[in-house]
C-alpha cells in the first residue's frame, strides 16, 4: 500500500484541528501540521495526537501550502485546511485508491457548513477541489487569499472520488462578515500588486452582478434564510474588494 501524508496548515485553530485530525487518522501514514505560530491551544492539541508539527512564518496562504507540500515525507499528499474534515464516504474512497493510486491527482466535492446549515446552493456546492495529489506533479497557485492546487506537469491523470470534504466555515454571520473584511483587504492588495485597477462602474456593478448570479442563477434562495444572508455578504465582498482597490489607486491606506 502506498503511503500518504495529510498536510494541514493552522493558525489559532483550537476549535477545529482536533476534528480535522480525527477524520484522517485511519488513512494517514503521516499527519503534518504547518503552524503559523499559534497563540492558542493548537500546538497542544496536535501534540496529543502525535502529529509532526512544524512552525513556519506565514507569508501567504499559497506560500504556506507549498511549504507543506515540500516538507511532506510521502509522495502522495492530501492537503486540508484545519476547518475541514472527511465524510465517511470520502474516507472510504481514499482508502480504496490508497491500495493502488492509479492517478496523479484526485478531485472531490466540498460541502460547507454555515452556522449549522449545510449549504447546497449559492454557488458553494459542489465546489469541486483537487486536494489529493502526487506532490512532484502539483503546486499551489492562485491569488492570495484564494489558493488553488493545480497539476504542475504536462503529463498527468486526474480521478474523481465520491463523498464530500466537509467544510466547517463560519460559526456565525459576524464571523463571515469579519473574514470578508479581512480577505477583501488581502485580495485588493494582491490585485493592486498585479496591476489590476478598479473604477466607479466596477464598484457599483460587481456587487449587483454577484448577488444576481448567486441568489438567482445559482439558486441561493433554496438555502432559505442563510442563502439570502450568504448571497448578500458575497455581494458585500465584491463591493469591499473593488472599493479598497480604488482607495489603493488613490494612495490611501486600507
Amino acid at each position: 500500500m502506498i503511503k500518504l501524508t495529510v498536510a494541514i496548515i493552522t493558525y489559532n485553530e483550537e476549535k477545529n484541528i482536533g476534528r480535522c485530525i480525527s477524520s484522517v487518522q485511519s488513512i494517514a501514514d503521516e499527519i503534518l501540521v504547518v503552524d503559523s505560530f499559534s497563540t492558542d491551544k493548537t500546538e497542544a492539541i496536535c501534540n496529543e495526537f502525535g502529529v509532526r508539527f512544524i512552525k513556519n512564518t506565514f507569508i501567504g496562504h499559497i506560500e504556506q501550502k507549498n511549504f507543506s507540500l515540500e516538507h511532506a515525507t510521502h509522495e502522495y499528499v492530501l492537503s486540508l485546511d484545519a476547518d475541514e474534515a472527511l465524510s465517511s464516504l470520502l474516507l472510504a474512497e481514499i482508502k480504496k485508491v490508497k491500495e493502488n493510486f492509479s492517478s496523479d491527482g484526485y478531485r472531490f466535492n466540498r460541502l460547507t457548513n454555515y452556522s449549522g446549515h449545510w449549504v447546497r446552493y449559492c454557488g458553494w456546492y459542489p465546489d469541486t477541489k483537487l486536494r489529493l495529489v502526487k506532490k512532484s506533479k502539483a503546486l499551489w497557485r492562485g491569488t492570495n487569499p484564494h489558493d488553488i492546487l493545480e497539476m504542475n506537469s504536462a503529463d498527468y491523470q486526474i480521478g474523481f472520488l465520491k463523498g464530500d470534504l466537509l467544510h466547517y466555515s463560519y460559526e456565525s454571520i459576524a464571523s463571515h462578515v469579519n473574514q470578508t473584511d479581512k480577505f477583501t483587504t488581502i485580495a485588493a492588495r494582491a490585485a493592486f500588486a498585479q496591476g489590476k485597477r478598479s473604477s466607479f462602474f466596477k464598484i457599483v456593478s460587481r456587487p449587483f452582478l454577484k448577488f444576481f448570479r448567486d441568489y438567482f442563477l445559482k439558486r441561493g434562495f433554496l438555502d432559505g434564510r442563510y442563502g439570502l444572508i450568504i448571497c448578500f455578504i458575497n455581494s458585500l465582498s465584491a463591493l469591499l474588494k473593488y472599493s479598497k482597490l480604488h482607495d489603493l489607486q488613490l494612495g490611501k491606506k486600507i
